[in-house]
């Protein structure tokens, strides 16, 4: 049978994994954001810290030192002052030479990793140039180890981000799981059941209130909708059964003329179908898969001569051959009347889209198929003429596109397969297939 046409689903994710991946998307993006502004902090209060330092110690000691030339800037592990007279500038290291006044973050051999670095305060005039160097190779290596102690902190802090967002979205859902349970409970028991009462007055608490009153009124509807079949099906059932017991009578007068017996078999034909196709109807609407009565089952061959003797009655004067061609011995668990309607809307499909050739229709094991000589179909319109309403683009008539979805609900009530497909050299192909689904 045709299938609906699926739509993209817009969340693809369960609500829970959306959850623990928002959880820790947010506890790992804020604990990235923290290390890095602790280390953008760290670095800028660091080097601001010792810029001014050095700058302001280079300008003291250079201001005692033109006061005072013998004045000594004093021992210390990590600072180092120089005065160079303008006698000896060219003995300045090359790296020194050319820096401008103001403070400079040098490196030795040009690298960052495994040499010393260290901060050079630079004061130059005419007479002297002053360099204050301060060995800054601990606050590198202190800057290295707070990174890898960062990057650690963000790794704790995104696992703990997890485990937060796995344990809330358990609390989470929980509600929601249980309303889920509730519901499916409710669908396998196929009872009714409040559901706002085991909830608290929430969201979920909402959504069970409205779910409450969706299936009040569709409880409600779907009774007065069976209500409404039985009893039109049993108001038909008896003008049908008066008809037929009529035309029995009728069929029985000896003075009958032939066109008269014809009239009257046709009449009887007509509302024996009618009669089929009523109790078909009455079986979907109640959703209720019946049998024959005692064990028994009913001969698909014997329902399909029927078939072929009542639409050959119709034809009239139509250039159409309708053939029967038996290859197995077929017998099916279900009523005579759902098989006939099944396969006499198939059949009668057929026939309306042949203007001429020939409908054959071949009874193999477990599936029959109705092959015509009409116009033919795509493929596009056979996965869909099986829709309720969908009518072909070749399609005239007042029909409204019914009874081929009719088909397809009895092959869903008794586990049926139905399909359309192109056939070779022209035509359509349709077959009801009795098999159980594999």
């Amino acid at each position: 049978m045709a299938t609906a046409s699926s739509t993209p689903k817009r969340h693809r994710r369960r609500l829970r994994s959306r959850i623990i991946i928002s959880s820790l998307l947010l506890g790992s993006l804020l604990a990235i954001l923290f290390a890095v502004a602790v280390l953008v902090l760290r670095d800028w209060l660091e080097n601001r810290l010792i810029d001014d330092t050095l700058s302001r110690e280079l300008a003291n000691y250079a201001q005692q030192f033109r006061a005072d030339p013998t004045n000594d800037l004093g021992t210390y592990s990590k600072i180092e002052g120089y005065v160079i007279s303008k006698r000896n500038f060219g003995n300045v290291q090359l790296e020194w030479r050319y820096l401008d006044n103001g403070v400079h973050r040098i490196v030795e051999n040009g690298s960052h990793e495994g040499h010393a670095a260290y901060k050079l305060a630079v004061l130059k005039d005419d007479d002297y140039w002053f360099f204050l160097r301060y060995d800054v190779t601990q606050e590198e290596q202190g800057r290295i180890a707070l990174s890898i102690a960062l990057v650690v902190t963000v790794v704790v802090f995104s696992g703990l981000a997890w485990l937060l967002g796995v344990w809330s979205s358990s609390r989470v859902m929980a509600p929601v799981s249980e309303l889920a349970q509730r519901i499916e409970q409710l669908g396998s028991r196929g009872e009714t059941e409040a559901l706002a009462g085991h909830f608290a007055d929430d969201e979920v608490g909402q959504v069970a209130s409205a779910l409450d009153d969706y299936a009040l009124r569709l409880t409600q509807l779907v009774a007065r909708d069976r209500e409404f079949n039985s009893d039109v099906s049993h108001e038909l059932r008896t003008p049908l059964a008066v008809i037929l017991s009529t035309v029995e009578l009728l069929l029985a007068m000896p003075d009958l003329s032939d066109r008269a017996r014809d009239r009257l078999r046709r009449i009887e034909r007509a509302a024996k179908q009618s009669t089929e196709l009523t109790t078909a109807l009455l079986h979907l609407s109640r959703g209720e898969r019946q049998a024959p009565s005692e064990g028994e089952t009913t001969e698909v061959g014997k329902v399909l001569d029927q078939l072929l003797e009542t639409h050959r009655s119709q034809l009239g004067r139509k250039p159409l051959t309708l053939e029967l061609i038996k290859e197995a011995e077929v017998q099916v668990d279900a009523p005579q009347s759902v098989i006939a309607v099944a396969v006499g809307n198939l059949l009668g499909n057929a026939i309306k889209y042949t203007s001429e050739g020939v409908v054959r229709v071949r009874l193999e094991a477990d599936r029959v198929l109705v092959e015509d000589t009409g116009p033919g179909i795509s493929q596009h319109e056979a996965d869909r003429l099986f829709e309720r309403n969908y009518r072909g683009v070749g399609a005239t008539g007042s029909g409204a596109g019914l009874g081929l979805a009719i088909v397809s609900r009895l092959c869903d009530l008794y586990g049926w397969r139905a399909s359309m497909e192109p056939r070779e050299g022209g035509g359509a192909r349709a077959m009801l297939d009795f098999s159980p689904p594999p």
